[in-house]
C-alpha cells in the first residue's frame, strides 16, 4: 500500500514534524514521563530503607573501661555521671576472649558496630591491657516483670551493622555460625505500644545462651520470660525448652 498525500510524514533534515505527528509525539512523551515518575515513586516507597546501623569495618580506636560478663562480655566506659556499654565480640564469628580480665579496667582496641543506640566493639584479645585504675561500679539490675513476646532470634553483631540485612530467614545460615562462636543472640520484638525492640538473652538463670538457641534461629517464635533492665540493655530470661514456634 502507498501512502496517500494526507498521511503525515516527516522527513529528519526539516524544521518540525507535521502537527499529526507533533500531537502523536506529545501524548508519547507525556505517557513515558508519567510513567518514569511513577515507577520512581512506587520504587522509593516499596524498598526497604536500610537501619541506621554502623560498622567501622577497617578503623580501630583505644577504649578505656571495665570488663564485666552480664551475662556476655562487655566494657563499661564511665562518661561523665553515667556508663556506656559495649558488648565484646572476636573477629569474624567469635566470641571475645576476655575471661582473664572481668573485673579489671583495661585498655583495649576496637572497631565499632552501632545501632538503634546499641552498641559493640570487635576486639582483638592481645590488645587487651590491665590498668591500676579503681573498677567501675556493676551495672544496676532491674526487674521489670514478666512478659510474652513474638519476634526472631538474630546475631548481636551482624544485626548491629556488620550485615545487612542482618536478619530474617536469607541471613539464618550466618547467625547460627555467629551465635555457635559465641557471639550473644538477641530478640527482636515489639513491645505494648508496637515500639521494635531488641532483648539479649540468657536462660531461666541469667547464664548465657549459645548452641541451645539454634534451631529457633530467624523463625517466628514466642518467648515467655523474665525482663530486666541492665543500664541500656534488656534481658529476656527464658529456658529454651519453653520457646514455642509461631
Amino acid at each position: 500500500m502507498n501512502p496517500t498525500e494526507d498521511e503525515p510524514f516527516y522527513i529528519g533534515y526539516q524544521p518540525q514534524p507535521p502537527v499529526g505527528l507533533r500531537r502523536w509525539l506529545r501524548i508519547v512523551i507525556v505517557a513515558l514521563l508519567a510513567l518514569a515518575i511513577s515507577t520512581a515513586l512506587l520504587l522509593a516507597f516499596t524498598f526497604r530503607r536500610l537501619p541506621l546501623s554502623v560498622f567501622e569495618f577497617g578503623v580501630e580506636r583505644e577504649y578505656v573501661g571495665v570488663i564485666r560478663a552480664q551475662p556476655y562480655p562487655l566494657l563499661l566506659i564511665k562518661r561523665d555521671d553515667r556508663l556506656e556499654q559495649f558488648w565484646l565480640v572476636g573477629s569474624g564469628k567469635h566470641a571475645a576472649d576476655v575471661n582473664a580480665f572481668v573485673g579489671q579496667s583495661v585498655k583495649l582496641r576496637g572497631t565499632l558496630i552501632t545501632r538503634d543506640g546499641l552498641r559493640m566493639l570487635e576486639i582483638n584479645s592481645s590488645t587487651i591491657k590491665r590498668l591500676n585504675h579503681a573498677s567501675a561500679e556493676a551495672l544496676p539490675t532491674e526487674s521489670l516483670g514478666r512478659f510474652t513476646f513474638v519476634g526472631e532470634i538474630v546475631d548481636s553483631k551482624c544485626y548491629l551493622g556488620v550485615m545487612n540485612p542482618g536478619h530474617t530467614k536469607p541471613h539464618r545460615e550466618c547467625a547460627v555460625r555467629c551465635i555457635s562462636g559465641g557471639v550473644p543472640p538477641l530478640f527482636l520484638a515489639h513491645d505494648s505500644q508496637g515500639q521494635a525492640i531488641a532483648l539479649q538473652l540468657a536462660d531461666a538463670q541469667g547464664e548465657p545462651l549459645s548452641k541451645e538457641v539454634l534451631d529457633f534461629v530467624a523463625e517466628p517464635i514466642e518467648i515467655t520470660g523474665e525482663v530486666s533492665r541492665q543500664g541500656e540493655w534488656l534481658t529476656l530470661r527464658a529456658n529454651p525448652d519453653t520457646y514455642t514456634r509461631k
